[in-house]
């Protein structure tokens, strides 16, 4: 294990390391868009399985062809970004959208995702406000959306930009509706905005949320990060367990043939299958031609209960179709 620090140049240093110098089968779970980027051209050189990589960018998932050897776990902005605009444009006919979305892969793909779904006859986008992931503020891209007339704004950026853009707006006192990147679906959100803010903004999920202990699953995964000292559950350690089942999976079904074309094949071969910290109907897939694991989901509603904040799911199952 090496820590890519979130940097391009690191990510291909430490992959090298790993490969060259301690030997690995396989890589498994590397996260971060720009870090994987800088490695898996590498990775698909040397023939290097690259599993369940834990970025979001879509053409991690959708270039088999040219990278066969690299897998994605996470559902792809594009996919995410879908379900936002047929769920805009099925619920909120008549809504001016905005975008905000941050200058990288989850923003660009994000737009483009959100913009192929969208039913021009019933939603326009009346502003695109792009922001510099070093900015220190995007006060003034708040303004602008406000400004432009918005009824709903999108998000695709993380926690910090999305809190600071809703607390901005309740300054301004205009009160869009929220539909944020799913990677704001943690609870964690309530700890960069008060609850009482984010009421009735919505994301997106495909697994049970750590907060729902009630859940057998999750009742387990809460006594396993106990067992082994892990730190507070989240969606972020659900996730994880996720992702090792995924592997444990694609390692049992290698038995036969363990090489790394043969992890390639077994990987290949998943079809439908499921863990009980998925949600009901929603399956782990993969093929020769698409290589992105999760493409199903359903939506979530931040709610306010007792003064406390929750994500809560609703709506029927969202299932992803490429054009």
């Amino acid at each position: 294990m090496e820590d890519n620090q979130n940097d391009p140049a690191f990510a291909l240093e430490a992959v090298r390391k790993l490969v060259e110098r301690d030997g690995v089968f396989a890589m498994v779970g590397s996260l971060a868009d720009d870090p994987h980027a800088a490695s898996w051209d590498y990775l698909n050189e040397k023939g290097v399985p690259d599993l369940l990589v834990s970025a979001g960018a879509e053409r991690f998932g959708t270039d088999p062809e040219g990278h066969p050897w690299t897998f994605q776990m996470i559902p792809s902005y594009v996919t995410e970004a879908t379900f936002y605009g047929q769920y805009i444009s099925e619920n909120l006919p008549g809504a001016k959208v905005g975008v905000l979305y941050e200058s990288g892969p989850a923003g660009h793909d994000g737009l483009k995702g959100l913009k192929q779904a969208l039913d021009p006859s019933k939603n326009e986008v009346v502003s695109e406000q792009m922001f510099e992931l070093t900015a220190l503020s995007i006060r003034s891209e708040v303004t602008n959306l406000k400004e432009a007339g918005a009824d709903v704004v999108t998000i695709f950026t993380d926690p910090g930009f999305s809190s600071q853009a809703i607390k901005e707006a309740v300054r301004l006192g205009w009160h869009p509706q929220w539909i944020l990147s799913y990677v704001n679906s943690d609870e964690m959100m309530y700890q960069f905005a008060p609850p009482e803010d984010v009421e009735g903004a919505i994301t997106f999920q495909a697994f049970k949320l750590a907060s729902m202990k009630d859940d057998p699953a999750i009742a387990e995964h809460w006594e396993i990060m106990k067992d082994y000292g892990g730190p507070q559950p989240s969606n972020f350690s659900v996730y994880a367990q996720l992702l090792g089942e995924v592997a444990v999976e694609i390692l049992n079904r290698s038995c036969d043939n363990l090489t790394r074309e043969g992890v390639v094949d077994a990987t290949e071969s998943i079809q439908n299958w499921h863990s009980e910290l998925l949600l009901d109907e929603v399956n782990v897939n993969f093929s020769e031609t698409d290589h992105t694991a999760l493409q199903t989901g359903r939506m979530l509603r931040s709610t306010v209960e007792n003064g406390k904040g929750k994500w809560e799911y609703f709506g029927p199952m969202m299932k992803f179709e490429a054009e």
